[in-house]
């Protein structure tokens, strides 16, 4: 599964230290920045991964299967990631959270909060969000529901 990370200047620290842990676990990971802890805006890290998932259809983007946003409420990540058509971004601040973004939601990017998030904390929200699996059933509905409420804005 190839998963792309992205942060902002005050999300950095965390990214890179779930980025090695997503490489020794086997993932492949495309980093989309930022590289440092200078100020950096959120809007534009966040729409670049969300452009590369493979459900938006963007042509000539880097392709990856899941997102993982970091700044450091989440808020602004999940904001700005959720104009993106096909995005489903959740922000997640425990395992039981990111269980039921991509149970019931089928969320394809995972918003962390730094300044609220402990590494350990961190890697189990990431570790749930990108083994569990959409549930469908009842489920599936709304996700259609959502995908036509796209269509009208």
């Amino acid at each position: 599964m190839k998963i792309g990370i992205g942060s902002d200047h005050r999300g950095y620290r965390l990214k890179d230290k779930l980025r090695l842990f997503l490489v020794m676990q086997g993932y492949k990971v495309n980093d989309f920045g930022v590289f440092s802890e200078d100020r950096a805006d959120y809007p534009l890290v966040a729409f670049k991964l969300s452009q590369s998932i493979k459900t938006t259809q963007k042509p000539k983007a880097p392709k990856i299967d899941m997102g993982i946003l970091i700044c450091g409420s989440g808020i602004g990540m999940s904001i700005a990631a959720n104009k993106v058509k096909g995005i489903r971004a959740a922000l997640c601040l425990t395992p039981e959270f990111a269980r039921r973004a991509r149970n019931h939601n089928n969320a394809n990017v995972l918003v962390l909060a730094a300044d609220f998030t402990s590494l350990p904390k961190a890697k189990a929200i990431v570790q749930t969000f990108l083994t569990e699996k959409f549930l469908k059933e009842r489920h599936a509905v709304r996700i259609r529901q959502i995908k036509k409420l796209e269509v009208l804005t």
